[in-house]
């Protein structure tokens, strides 16, 4: 299902352009419940599917579309959600958040391709830390957090979707901004010094510097690696700055003709490697002061798609 209106659309009817309209509000919404642009497109089919199954007698009923298809949208999220954990312990490996792609280099202009209303919203909700985060709530948390923090709806509203008192649905939403709260470190860099600290390190490992990369390492950062079994990953996290140095000088060796790329990934500076034109790595990053805290490197191909088709 493309993310690109279809060219016909503005000389459709008003209320079905109406109706499509609400399909970039729906995929920002999916994208951040499941972490996946290609599970939030499936929801948003499922979700049109359904309004399309009804009589137009009951369409025409609806007062509001756009609420209508919310509902439903976050009602089919819920209902993945709450299967997601007994699939993920069927995953090989640790589960990554599918990177959102942006190719523009960090030092050049707004992207001029395509329609600028039809990118996902890149804001702080969806980047990677905060996705992480995201995933480690109860679905109902996660559900109340984002309908009310990040799309600003009532918790009356809330209440509806997920099955609880609003009083509940506050709970639910206070609890996930604990949860978030709590995750938080230092106060993270400006993009341009975080752009700089990233920039150093693809320089520090395309040179497979161990030395200099330690140096921008926090000592307790952790690197995680999703292969999804598809391709060679490590398995496990791996923590400590000189042993996250050491992998990595290790993959520069072993890879030479590695190209890196610097991209935006989920709103923020990250890196891209590829081999032969092909993407086979994203890494997204957390900065905290001067030094790197974290690394979330996404290569399962499935997981890729949008990077190297796009």
């Amino acid at each position: 299902m493309s993310m690109h209106p279809e060219p016909e659309e503005s000389r459709l009817e008003p209320g079905l352009r109406a109706v499509l309209s609400e399909r970039r509000q729906l995929i920002n919404l999916a994208y951040r419940f499941l972490g996946s642009l290609a599970d939030a497109e499936d929801v948003v089919q499922e979700t049109y599917t359904r309004w399309y199954a009804m009589s137009q007698e009951r369409r025409d009923a609806v007062a509001s579309p756009g609420g209508w298809l919310t509902r439903v949208a976050s009602r089919v999220c819920l209902d993945l959600l709450g299967s997601a954990r007994a699939r993920r312990e069927r995953y090989v490996g640790e589960w990554i958040p599918e990177p959102l792609p942006d190719r523009m280099e960090w030092t050049s202009g707004p992207s001029t391709t395509g329609d600028p209303a039809d990118r996902i919203t890149l804001d702080e909700s969806v980047n990677m830390a905060f996705l992480v985060v995201l995933d480690s709530m109860t679905p109902a948390e996660r559900v109340a957090f984002i309908l009310h923090d990040v799309f600003h709806y009532s918790f009356a509203e809330i209440a509806e979707i997920v099955g609880r008192s609003p009083a509940a649905s506050r709970q639910l939403a206070s609890s996930a901004r604990r949860r978030i709260h709590d995750a938080q470190q230092a106060p993270a860099p400006a993009t341009a010094r975080r752009a700089d600290v990233v920039r150093d390190f693809k320089q520090a490992w395309q040179a497979k510097d161990i030395d200099a990369l330690i140096g921008l390492l926090d000592p307790d950062a952790t690197t995680i690696a999703d292969g999804g079994g598809l391709v060679s990953a490590q398995l496990r996290p791996v923590t400590g700055g000189e042993q996250i140095a050491r992998v990595f000088a290790d993959v520069a060796g072993k890879a030479p003709d590695l190209t890196i790329l610097e991209r935006t990934v989920n709103g923020q500076p990250g890196l891209v490697a590829q081999q032969d034109g092909v993407t086979v790595s994203v890494l997204a990053f957390d900065v905290a002061g001067e030094r790197i805290t974290h690394i979330w490197a996404v290569r399962n191909p499935e997981k890729l798609r949008p990077w190297t088709t796009g």
